[in-house]
């Protein structure tokens, strides 16, 4: 080997380093934050579970500018400088833990540019909120920036970049988000966050929009069923598509579905009737029914 060749992987070898200590930084945020995410992603090859790893770090970086501490102004600064980095990345320049991350994904997986930037978009409207009883079609358009186009992203990555694995992102984003939706009512109302559709408010015959008023309200069961039918019909959609993909390939995306029907099974048999957190041994239980999860759709 000559010197120039060793100087060149020397030189290789000293980017290579900061990369890698990035990749440990982001598993250890995602490991730590104990969303199910981890379980589901742990299964798949080192390379597509790094590209994943970024893709939920970039998630949770612009998800926490949104329901951080800052004023309005300064979350919509920063969520439009994140729409600056990602144009960036596309370019070939990062300049983060979180960027340098995300570049060898976009260029392995043909992440679209598009899909980055409805994320930003959806917690720009949350930092612009706080979203109150959208319509409809406001709450459509906002689940498919926060969750859907985070699934476009994350199939690609999972080795589905085909019409049917975008449509599996599109229907199973609409059912997760429909479902926290569901479990984190009281949570969102504390912050002034109402996400239930105007239309269903009306339907129950609940005039007000107040969040607390809301979630208080005896009629909210009824809101509640709509909604989990909505998700319902989603997941339907979603294990339909499935069926032209890869199982192999979707395998986190199953383990994902499984985990939140379980959720929406437990709304269901409780009448709809708000849920109350985990905490303790119910939480336990509820991680280990993850990782029960995880081993059976895992292993198929």
């Amino acid at each position: 080997m000559g010197l120039a060749q060793t100087r060149s992987l020397a030189a290789t070898a000293e980017i290579a380093r900061p990369i890698q200590s990035d990749l440990e930084d982001i598993q250890a945020r995602v490991q730590a934050s104990g969303s199910s995410f981890y379980w589901a992603m742990r299964l798949l090859p080192r390379e597509r579970r790094d590209a994943l790893f970024a893709i939920y770090a970039f998630c949770r970086e612009v998800d926490d500018i949104a329901d951080g501490d800052l004023s309005q102004d300064q979350k919509i600064a920063a969520l439009r400088d994140w729409h600056k980095k990602i144009d960036g990345v596309f370019e070939g320049r990062s300049t983060d833990t979180i960027t340098r991350a995300l570049y060898p994904a976009i260029r392995t997986y043909d992440l679209k540019k598009q899909d980055f930037q409805a994320v930003i978009d959806g917690m720009e409207m949350d930092a612009l909120g706080p979203i109150i009883a959208p319509t409809l079609g406001v709450l459509d358009q906002y689940c498919d920036r926060v969750a859907s186009a985070v699934g476009r992203l994350c199939v690609r990555a999972f080795g589905e970049p085909t019409h049917a694995g975008a449509q599996v992102a599109d229907h199973l984003g609409r059912a997760l988000q429909l479902t926290n939706i569901l479990r984190d009512v009281e949570e969102d109302a504390a912050i002034g966050r109402l996400y239930l559709p105007a239309e269903f408010l009306e339907r129950a015959g609940i005039a007000s929009t107040s969040p607390p008023d809301v979630a208080a309200d005896p009629r909210l069961p009824q809101v509640l069923e709509a909604i989990g039918h909505m998700a319902e019909d989603a997941f339907a959609k979603a294990q339909e598509a499935l069926a032209g993909c890869s199982k192999n390939a979707m395998r986190p995306a199953v383990i994902m579905m499984m985990v939140y029907r379980k959720h929406l099974d437990r709304a269901r048999a409780n009448k709809w009737r708000l849920l109350p957190p985990r905490t303790g041994l119910a939480r336990l239980v509820s991680n280990m029914d993850k990782l029960r999860i995880a081993i059976r759709y895992g292993m198929f």
